[in-house]
């Protein structure tokens, strides 16, 4: 079975792709390699011994779009991750997020109604329900008013996938996930942010290997027991294989609504502070960091209420925080070898 997978040379993408082909499912790649780089594609040969078919298209060009559906109609299943995802550079520049989120999911949409299998696994993410009024945060907290640009686009993006599911042949499932960490244990595939990391655990190993000077903590005035943020981070392998799953629900006419949500964390809450500390234990460095002013568009908390993906889909975490941290300093101690 064909699946198509969008930011496929991404992070999370990539990891997602090595579990598809070890599931036996044919992998066809889109990338525009914006955020990311062609020598993925060699790390995810050597974990499962097979090269993703590849096509370097920007999902913002409609006619691009339109042709590769046209080439490929066999298709039985969409994993959609190509999408731009800083906070803070949403809040700088909204228009690129607007274009690159919105218009690419309208394109992919347009052109999947006219399958005969439309399955859909949405990338969406946990700044939907902005800063929720209760922990841990369930399927059915109210959505917020988006803290940013970002969080915005998600938000959208669903309500599109649910109108559209209303009235065409295309299953959806929304994977809302918090915070993706962490590495291929081979060391193969890993996080490569283009320029400076916008996300914590990048930024980490970057200090720790050299990089950079020292790592900037964003506010530690917030009403935590320690002052700084929480987040709830789960090991990219363990998120990756959830898609997997959620796919296969689809595949087997499993779901029991046209659009089904499901969070996707560890269900365990980390400070910035916490997290420090955990790489510093097991990485053996001494993290050079300092507080700074708080950034626009971080809620305080946020961590899952993981019930309902354990339950309906069947998937639990198996990685620890310590594992997910190790993994990302072995693969960026690879990458500067």
């Amino acid at each position: 079975m064909k699946i198509l997978v969008t930011g496929g040379l991404g992070f999370i993408g990539s990891h997602t792709v090595v579990e598809l082909q070890n599931e036996g499912f044919e992998v066809i790649a889109i990338d525009n390699l914006s955020n990311s780089s062609i020598d993925v594609l060699d790390g995810i040969e050597k974990i499962t011994g097979k090269r993703p078919i590849f096509e370097n298209i920007d999902l913002r060009e409609k006619s691009a779009v339109q042709k590769f559906f046209k080439k490929h109609n066999d298709i039985v299943g969409i994993i959609h991750f190509a999408a731009s995802k800083a906070v803070g550079e949403s809040v700088e520049n909204p228009l690129l997020y607007y274009e690159n989120n919105i218009n690419s999911l309208v394109y992919l949409l347009q052109e999947m109604v006219n399958l005969p299998q439309a399955n859909f696994i949405f990338s969406s993410s946990c700044t939907v329900y902005g800063q929720a009024e209760k922990m841990p945060i369930t399927e059915d907290a109210s959505v917020q008013p988006a803290n940013s640009p970002y969080g915005n686009t998600k938000q959208i993006g669903e309500e599109i996938i649910n109108d559209v599911a209303k009235v065409t042949n295309i299953n959806a499932v929304l994977l809302r996930y918090f915070n993706p960490i962490g590495a291929h244990s081979s060391a193969e595939i890993g996080e490569l942010p283009l320029g400076i990391p916008q996300n914590l655990v990048p930024f980490i190993t970057q200090t720790a290997f050299g990089l950079r000077k020292e790592l900037s903590v964003y506010g530690n005035d917030y009403p935590t027991p320690d002052g700084t943020c929480i987040r709830d981070y789960i090991h990219v392998v363990d998120l990756a294989k959830a898609h997997v799953i959620a796919l296969q629900r689809l595949l087997n006419k499993k779901n029991s609504e046209k659009v089904e949500t499901f969070n996707l964390g560890t269900g365990t809450g980390s400070s910035v502070i916490e997290v420090i500390n955990a790489f510093e234990k097991v990485s053996g460095q001494k993290l050079p960091y300092k507080i700074v002013g708080r950034r626009e568009g971080d809620v305080i908390s946020a961590y899952a209420n993981t019930d309902k993906a354990n339950n309906v889909l069947g998937w639990n975490t198996q990685l620890s925080l310590e594992e997910a941290l190790y993994s990302a300093w072995k693969w960026e101690q690879k990458i500067r070898s």
